[in-house]
């Protein structure tokens, strides 16, 4: 019998785009004040491996993922995604998105995104939200799965989630040693 126990706290991560080259800052400011500090931002990348979201937001977008400070529950990533859903919704004109937030979690296993879309392997977690298992950290590095976007497939890409991971296993042994 398994004795069910609480998981070791996550890291917040976002990945944000927009044709609007000046609204990723805008963005940014506005989940600081939904998350907290950020500890890690992206250079500015481009989001060009599909064209999905040219006829509703424009091109070229342009990229800029972030992580946060501080570490939250694992079962956070519901709520994290609500809010940024009610954040792209803030931005709309014309009914179309004018920024894509993607909210996700990184642990010392894996790295999760959040969705509102189901498929073959997506979990459901409540309120509409699913859990998209992204990559997972195997031999030293994030590797991505059989499903996995090609952007977030791309070494440039894993070598950000793997420096973000890096940062957010020495939290956790300070998070240790303090408690």
């Amino acid at each position: 019998m398994s004795n069910p126990s609480e998981p070791a706290q996550v890291k917040l991560i976002s990945s944000i785009f927009s044709a609007e080259k000046d609204l990723l800052e805008e963005i940014q400011s506005e989940l600081s004040k939904i998350f907290g500090d950020f500890d890690w931002i992206s250079p500015e990348l481009l989001f060009d491996r599909t064209r999905y979201y040219e006829k509703e937001m424009g091109w070229p977008l342009h990229r800029r993922l972030i992580s946060f400070s501080e570490l939250l529950s694992a079962d956070s990533l519901v709520d994290a995604k609500l809010k940024t859903n009610r954040l792209e919704q803030q931005y709309l004109k014309d009914r179309n998105r004018r920024v894509n937030i993607d909210p996700g979690i990184i642990s010392a296993e894996r790295m999760v995104l959040a969705t509102g879309k189901n498929y073959i392997h997506r979990i459901y977690l409540s309120k509409g939200i699913f859990a998209d298992p992204t990559l997972i950290f195997q031999r030293g590095s994030f590797r991505p799965l059989k499903w996995t976007y090609p952007d977030y497939s791309e070494a440039g890409m894993i070598s950000y989630f793997n420096e973000i991971r890096e940062r957010y296993m020495n939290q956790l042994k300070e998070v240790r040693r303090i408690g």
